[in-house]
């Protein structure tokens, strides 16, 4: 556990790399737009703050590989067992160059196919959310101003807060009438979108988040900060999320129903 507490411990420092670069940009009037080959969005925040944290960790675990959104994968972060760090710069880059606050850097420690440690600081927002294997799960401004998180007690879904993402991506496989059946039958829904969902529910919040695909550097940091606060985190099969996978978390509680309630009809 202790190997945890040390990398916890320099995802802490990466991150208050991350927030000086991004914040010195958020709203910056020369801020730097382009879209990628699938459209989406990467200002000059995104890659300034990839480039920073990978330059750090090729200093301090130079045997780690990395995954980043905007850089692709290094050589050691593939096979079995191998240890690497899956980096989201910016996740809500749409939000960051609209001015919405709504926006953090996900930094993740995988050991194989499993997120040990993770990490997101929305410094916009002015918190941060962590937690290592074993460890527990904490928010906070920074880690020596913290508070130990847990997931809710909800049972029931007509008694439950829940959070999705993207109608129109429900649609687009073949579940939105299922959604909209959790929409109408939930005692309320709100759309918070990318990681403050996940972080809500770690909170204890809200109960429930559900998206239809992710990467893998949009759900790895979530992971252990969902789980370690109580919840559970599956793809819509009830497997564990790979890469480009449907999402579902919840209070652990309610899973099974939320599972159901998605499955697709015959």
């Amino acid at each position: 556990m202790a190997g945890y507490a040390d990398d916890l411990a320099l995802a802490h420092v990466l991150a208050d790399s991350a927030d000086t670069i991004s914040m010195a940009r958020f709203r910056a009037l020369d801020l730097r737009v382009e879209s990628k080959p699938d459209l989406t969005p990467v200002s000059d925040a995104d890659t300034a703050v990839e480039k920073a944290i990978r330059a750090t960790l090729a200093r301090a675990r130079p045997r780690d590989g990395v995954l980043g959104e905007e850089f692709g994968r290094s050589a050691a972060a593939a096979g079995p067992g191998s240890r690497y760090w899956v980096i989201d710069p910016i996740d809500g880059t749409k939000n960051f160059v609209r001015g919405v606050p709504i926006w953090a850097t996900l930094i993740a420690l995988m050991e194989g196919d499993t997120p040990v440690v993770g990490l997101v600081s929305a410094p916009a927002l002015g918190r941060r959310w962590w937690a290592g294997r074993g460890l527990g799960a904490f928010a906070g401004k920074n880690q020596h101003s913290a508070t130990r998180i847990n997931v809710s007690s909800v049972r029931r879904m007509t008694d439950a807060s829940f959070c999705y993402a993207s109608l129109n991506g429900w649609a687009e496989i073949g579940r939105l009438d299922q959604m909209m059946d959790i929409l109408l039958g939930v005692w309320r829904s709100r759309a918070y979108g990318d990681f403050y969902g996940y972080m809500l529910l770690a909170e204890g919040a809200l109960d429930a988040m559900a998206e239809p695909e992710l990467s893998l550097w949009d759900m790895a940091a979530l992971i252990p900060i969902v789980t370690e606060a109580g919840g559970r985190i599956t793809d819509l099969d009830g497997r564990p999320t790979a890469d480009k996978s449907s999402v579902i978390g919840t209070n652990g509680l309610l899973h099974e129903s939320v599972l159901t309630a998605l499955a697709r009809r015959s």
